[in-house]
């Protein structure tokens, strides 16, 4: 681990010390350093525990925004097979922040589409830190077309802090381009399926996200607004984020409660960032078993589905 969250800090100085002692060892072979080096190993271990076993919803928000954590081009490259990417909007230009092509997940052809963040400094600079510009959502259009016409089940994969807001963007159309590839996403009569693999902010979330089937990973986040917005708007503190993700459900397991998702995908202990194979593993599972439950229905009854799936939302409720 090289990225410690706010609230692990205990536990990185724990680690630390036993990383140093192995590094000790390392250097000099008569030292003996297992005994204590594994007692320091089980303190860690039982503190990530104690941690991670019920975290409040601003602490899920921050393990969302982890930067270790696996993204949309991990998941296309650990999951499927034969991708071929397809670029650009055919009107202004190619959204880097939006990456999506044919692909097979397993011995099933699909489409994939999906918000990339970027993983170091130069790529999250090129994908503009997975916020998306109008030509990425008229992509996603494109593709979700192309998908409609040749019978694709269609697999979105979220991970966004929400659309650009940028003048430009409004120049192009932002609003127009995110209500038309949510309205796609109601209209196309092929398996919709998707997954909140970190952050699903805003219109920029639901423009992917209007699915047959809405799965979150377990400490992914889900919101109209990001808490530092809406604590910006409520309160005019920004410092206010821990309220904020209180009030707006956000989590997947409030959201699950609402109906807005439909499955929570478990993450491994201390959240997806410190293993990643078996969290990718996961998200694959449940791409199959959602797609699987589509299986025989034909394009109107997806496209029905779908409808009373988004006019069911929030029935239930939550307690109070």
């Amino acid at each position: 681990m090289t990225n410690y969250l706010d609230f692990e800090k205990p536990l990185a100085e724990i680690e630390g010390k036993a990383e140093e002692l192995r590094a000790m060892a390392r250097a000099n072979e008569e030292m003996d350093v297992d005994a204590e080096a594994g007692a320091l190993d089980k303190k860690a271990a039982d503190l990530l525990k104690e941690l991670y076993k019920n975290l409040t919803p601003w602490r899920k928000c921050q393990v969302a925004r982890h930067p270790e954590r696996p993204h949309c081009q991990d998941y296309i490259e650990a999951l499927f097979n034969e991708y071929t990417p397809l670029a650009g909007d055919r009107n202004f230009a190619d959204d880097q922040a939006v990456m999506g092509g044919i692909a097979r997940l397993g011995e099933r052809p699909v489409m994939v589409i999906g918000h990339e963040k970027g993983n170091d400094t130069k790529s999250r600079i090129e994908r503009n830190f997975g916020m998306a510009r109008p030509e990425g959502y008229r992509k996603a259009i494109r593709l979700m077309e192309l998908a409609d016409k040749f019978g694709l089940p269609v697999i979105t994969l979220v991970d966004t802090p929400g659309a650009y807001p940028g003048k430009g963007a409004e120049e192009r159309g932002q609003s127009e381009a995110i209500a038309r590839s949510t309205e796609k996403c109601l209209q196309i009569g092929v398996p919709l399926v998707s997954v909140i693999v970190g952050e699903g902010g805003s219109g920029g979330a639901v423009a992917f996200a209007s699915a047959n089937r809405v799965a979150m990973l377990e400490h992914s986040v889900y919101s109209v607004i990001s808490p530092e917005g809406c604590a910006s708007i409520l309160w005019k503190d920004s410092e206010k984020m821990r309220e904020a993700a209180e009030a707006l459900r956000l989590t997947a397991q409030d959201l699950t409660k609402l109906g807005v998702a439909d499955r929570i995908i478990p993450e491994p202990m201390g959240g997806a960032h410190r293993d990643r194979a078996t969290t990718i593993a996961n998200v694959g599972k449940a791409l199959e078993d959602m797609l699987a439950e589509m299986d025989g229905k034909d394009a109107k009854k997806l496209i029905q589905d779908r409808r009373e799936k988004f006019l069911s939302m929030g029935s239930t409720g939550l307690a109070a």
